[in-house]
């Protein structure tokens, strides 16, 4: 059976190492992608006014008339003192053409105080460029930047489906750590004195056994944060039930009455305020988000700043189908059924937000520790490799050698 299990430690570590290696590099940089962002583009952070800041909506208003190809898509309603308002975009169609209007960003920074845009950006676009380098990466960290083929998001499966191969294989790993009660020391040791292959070994090896429940938590999340639908929601569903997430939620897409004009900014935010009031949600309103595929809103609740969330289960949301304005859906920290709360904990402990700054420096240790575990991983596998064609070798010929003997 141990045999078994290190073939297959052996090929799924060699499958994976590339991408643990790139995600855990990755991992590590963006638990502070607002910070570095920040620091790398102040222009895009910080606001040149110092006035009062404009009401969001009048905000978003100004925006739009100041380009009107562009919809808003992502609206902050509440700002840092000093900061930028970053506000997400799509093109409108060109009545002309018929076709959306070719712009080359979505993302804007806006000076809350004048409405005058700062800084334009692409997110996720793949590019090097200060401006972009933070998105680039976040976007790296969970789809590689491969491309979507007919409607199929090639990186986010890939990447999904080597979280669930680093998942089971980290109960191989385990086992294999211990292969007996008598030597259990061995498993935790590090020869530091010895140095060279030893200690590469015992980096893999011992590394992987100190860390192994925070590396089990970080697979099963990157598999929830890239396969939650297809696969972790249908998983968890048959343990508990499940509330319906945003993309299964008939209800935000059921049109309405014939003839009624479709629910308004305005509409959206006041029924959000009175039914906050209804859920006890004590956070004050944080952002208005509006997918246009669906014609539905999301709005969430948080303090300028928080919009990762930042301790416990993460922010409170209220989904509305935009036809009628009526309350579809809602995502409340805490409330639920048990799957439900399993799955609101899902990004709060994949990105360590869970427990505040205290949990982020701990993802990022664990991202490093990740592209170790990967690195010393194929090292001792092209060591073994080696080893392996050289005694393959001496075995030919020695086999020749008695041939010609004979």
């Amino acid at each position: 059976m141990r045999r078994v299990l290190v073939r297959l430690h052996r090929w799924f570590g060699v499958a994976t190492a590339l991408f643990l290696f790139v995600s855990g590099l990755t991992g590590a940089i963006i638990a502070w992608d607002h910070e570095i962002d920040a620091w790398l583009n102040p222009s895009f952070f910080h606001a040149q006014a110092q006035a009062a800041p404009l009401a969001p909506l009048d905000l978003a208003r100004r925006v739009e008339a100041a380009d009107p190809r562009i919809q808003v898509t992502y609206l902050p309603l509440g700002v840092e003192p000093g900061r930028t308002a970053q506000l997400m975009v799509v093109p409108r169609t060109n009545p002309s053409t018929g076709a959306p209007y070719a712009i080359d960003f979505n993302q804007i920074a806006v000076d809350p105080a004048t409405g005058a845009v700062q800084g334009r950006r692409m997110w996720g676009a793949v590019s090097l460029a200060r401006i972009d380098l933070m998105p680039f990466l976040y976007k790296l960290h969970y789809t590689l930047h491969l491309p979507v083929v007919g409607g199929f998001d090639i990186g986010t499966w890939l990447l999904g489906i080597v979280g669930i191969v680093w998942f089971f294989d980290s109960g191989i790993a385990l086992a294999l750590s211990f292969p007996s009660v008598k030597a259990w020391r061995k498993s935790l040791a590090f020869r530091f004195r010895r140095g060279g292959y030893a200690l590469t070994f015992d980096l893999h090896r011992s590394g992987g056994v100190w860390i192994w429940a925070l590396l089990v938590i970080v697979a099963l999340t990157s598999v929830s944060m890239n396969l939650s639908d297809p696969v972790v929601r249908p998983v968890v569903s048959l343990f508990s039930t499940l509330s319906p997430s945003f993309t299964e939620n008939t209800a935000l897409v059921r049109p309405g009455p014939a003839g009624r004009a479709p629910a308004t900014r305005e509409q959206i935010l006041t029924a959000a305020a009175s039914d906050a009031k209804r859920e006890h949600i004590a956070a004050p309103m944080g952002a208005l988000y509006y997918v246009p595929t669906l014609e539905a809103y999301g709005v969430g609740f948080f303090a300028p700043g928080q919009d990762h969330g930042d301790g416990g289960l993460g922010n409170a949301w209220l989904y509305y189908n935009g036809h009628t304005g009526t309350l579809a859906g809602s995502s409340i920290p805490g409330r639920g059924s048990a799957g439900d709360i399993f799955m609101q904990a899902q990004f709060p402990l994949h990105s360590g937000r869970i427990i505040g700054v205290a949990g982020r420096i701990a993802i990022s240790a664990v991202g490093i520790a990740v592209a170790v575990l990967s690195a010393t991983g194929l090292i001792i596998w092209m060591r073994k490799r080696a080893a392996r064609r050289h005694s393959a070798a001496a075995n030919a010929r020695a086999g020749r050698g008695r041939s010609v003997a004979s």
